[in-house]
Parts: structure tokens; C-alpha cells; sequence
């Protein structure tokens, strides 16, 4: 749960990230801050490589890139929660040997395996929903209370510098807090206008034992857990 307010007990701080792959520590230290988490799910989807679909883990070789294949080709433009999982192949299987290989030795990997076998076999159609159930997951293994709001929930027909505004007024925020590269373009006299605080967050990468050698900050919040377990919820909230 996000530290409480000494200013204003009734306070609403909303804050918004695209749903990514196995999101790295500081996606939860933004969601521990904020009362909703709004993910956005309806916004475009990347051409290119992107952390909706992939992220990194450790391994005895340094990085473990883990990528969940999408249909793309001929599709054109989609939007997140419209892209369709590729469950051709055996990608599933591979990615749960190469987690079993690369963390055989961690602490508290096998009170995590269970989840992946079950969310890697159940061959969820939609890449959002699949991302969304991690999200939900890791959220709870941190002890993380904020509520999850989709925005494709929320009816919003808007892009940025506005989308992010019309969420907090939907959400009845008094504050959102944006990544600090959000300046450039979110404008604050339109918060302050609709007397809603625009406050602005860098994580900070939290340092942990980790299997394999020297330190590697940002990677999936699963190396985390899987190295440190219930201690985990101590270390992003110090973060």
C-alpha cells in the first residue's frame, strides 16, 4: 500500500502504465505509490520490440531474454488488448525450461513455479490478458493494494498530452503521477486547472541478491521474488 498522505486524507493518486510482460521493480514502486493503476490497454501497439511482449531475466550466461510471440504480420495497427497470442510452437515449454535451468538454485523460485506452469499452459488468447494475470500476481506478491483499472474500461475516446487527463478526471483523481519523461509533454496548468496535482516519479532500482554473478538492475520483477522472496515487499518499497 502506497505511504498515506499528511496533506490530504482524502487524496486520489491515479497513475498509469501500458500492461507490460513481467514488469520490471519499478512498474510496483509507481503502483505501491497510487491508489489506481490504470493499465492501457487500449492504446497502439508497438511496430517494433517492446516490453508488452518481452522482458529479461539472469541466467549463468548474464541475460535471459523471455519473448511471448504475437501475430503481427498483415494486421496493421492494433491496439494492445486486441493482439493475439502465437501458439504455434513450443515457445511456452521453452521459456518455463530455461526458468527452471537458470533458477534451480534460487531461494524462492519454487514457490513461484506452480504460477507459470499454469499461466504458460493454459494458452490464453490475448497477449493483455495474459499480461494483465502476471501484473495481478506480482502485485499481490509484493502486497501491493492499488486497484487495477483498465482503460478500456473508462470509455475515453482521447490521446495524449490529453488521454492521461481525461483518465484522472473519469477516476476523480486529485493527483496523477507520471514517469518524469512525461514532462515533455503533459501539460501542468491543465492539471492544476481541474485541481488535479501533476506529480512527476523516477524509479530507482532496488539492489538485491541475485544468482549468477554481478548485479543487473531492471529485470522482471520475478528475479526479485525468486531470489529474495516475502523480503521483496520490503525491498520495492524502500525503492
Amino acid at each position: 500500500m502506497r505511504p498515506a498522505s499528511p496533506f490530504d486524507k482524502q487524496a486520489m493518486i491515479v497513475s498509469a502504465y501500458q500492461p507490460y510482460f513481467a514488469p520490471f521493480p519499478g512498474f510496483f514502486q509507481k503502483a505501491l505509490r497510487s491508489d489506481i493503476l490504470v493499465l492501457m490497454d487500449s492504446v497502439q501497439f508497438p511496430q517494433g520490440t517492446t516490453w508488452l511482449a518481452r522482458n529479461r531475466f539472469k541466467n549463468d550466461q548474464g541475460t535471459l531474454w523471455m519473448t511471448v510471440p504475437v501475430w503481427k504480420k498483415g494486421l496493421g495497427l492494433q491496439k494492445i488488448n486486441k493482439v493475439r497470442i502465437c501458439h504455434e510452437g513450443r515457445w511456452a515449454m521453452k521459456h518455463l525450461a530455461s526458468l527452471k535451468t537458470a533458477y534451480a538454485k534460487a531461494p524462492f523460485f519454487e514457490d513461484h513455479l506452480l504460477f507459470f506452469e499454469r499461466v504458460f499452459s493454459e494458452g490464453v488468447e490475448r497477449l493483455a490478458d495474459l499480461n494483465i494475470r502476471i501484473i495481478g500476481y506480482l502485485m499481490a506478491q509484493l502486497g501491493i493494494s492499488a486497484k487495477i483499472c483498465l482503460l478500456s474500461e473508462l470509455d475515453i475516446d482521447a490521446r495524449e498530452p490529453r488521454l492521461s487527463l481525461e483518465v484522472c478526471k473519469k477516476l476523480r483523481a486529485t493527483h496523477f503521477l507520471a514517469q518524469a519523461g512525461a514532462k515533455r509533454y503533459l501539460n501542468k496548468e491543465a492539471f492544476q486547472g481541474l485541481g488535479i496535482g501533476l506529480q512527476f516519479f523516477t524509479p530507482k532500482p532496488p539492489v538485491y541478491p541475485q544468482l549468477w554473478g554481478e548485479f543487473v538492475p531492471n529485470l522482471s520483477a520475478f528475479d526479485l521474488l525468486f531470489n529474495c522472496g516475502p523480503k521483496a515487499q520490503e525491498i520495492v518499497a524502500k525503492g
